[in-house]
């Protein structure tokens, strides 16, 4: 009970400064299993968490999105720390660990659901997204054109529970060892200096 007293007497500035200024951002690059075991490594990210984003039914679930027929992309939530990373880094990441050059496929996962993708709630991460695509686009990074579309976010759904952390729950499982461990590798050599001390 004192603890709650000593509360309502904290002036409202010191009661903000206890809480971070987070910004999230919702991304598709394939199989979220991939795309959320990357940014779980990143420095200043604090949580990412695999969902559904792009479509209209309401709760929808892994079974119907799988069929490719909702609209639905696997997406990754990502809830990060602005002062410690931020949107062009976290972009950075995300083109170097997908391929935006395969329309509605990553690999061997086919279908809309697994579009490239920007998912934006705002006009500054619509603009950081165009302005990065455009970037990579003027350097002739990539050999095809860019397909990664830019749609503002509407409403995101937590996946079921068996899809969180299941990169770090099931590493030895095939699918895991054969596509996800390449793009952790791959991440971890690029930005070594920005992955999370373990």
């Amino acid at each position: 009970m004192k603890q709650f007293w000593l509360l309502m007497l904290l002036p409202i500035g010191m009661l903000g400064q206890q809480k971070k200024n987070l910004e999230t951002i919702t991304l598709a690059g394939g199989c979220y299993w991939c795309v959320e075991a990357i940014y779980e490594n990143l420095n200043g990210v604090q949580s990412a968490v695999s969902g559904y984003a792009g479509g209209t039914k309401p709760n929808p679930t892994y079974d119907e999105v799988s069929t490719g027929t909702t609209n639905y992309a696997e997406v990754v939530q990502i809830t990060y720390d602005p002062s410690v990373t931020n949107l062009d880094e976290i972009f950075k990441v995300f083109f170097t660990v997908h391929d935006p050059t395969t329309l509605n496929r990553q690999g061997a996962d086919v279908g809309t659901q697994y579009r490239s993708a920007i998912f934006y709630k705002n006009d500054l991460e619509k603009k950081a997204a165009q302005q990065i695509i455009a970037a990579l686009k003027k350097a002739k990074v990539y050999n095809q054109p860019i397909v990664t579309k830019i749609e503002p976010l509407g409403k995101f759904y937590k996946a079921e529970n068996y899809h969180q952390n299941y990169y770090a729950n099931n590493k030895n499982q095939p699918y895991c060892r054969a596509v996800i461990q390449p793009k952790m590798e791959k991440f971890e050599k690029v930005f070594k200096d920005k992955l999370k001390k373990k």
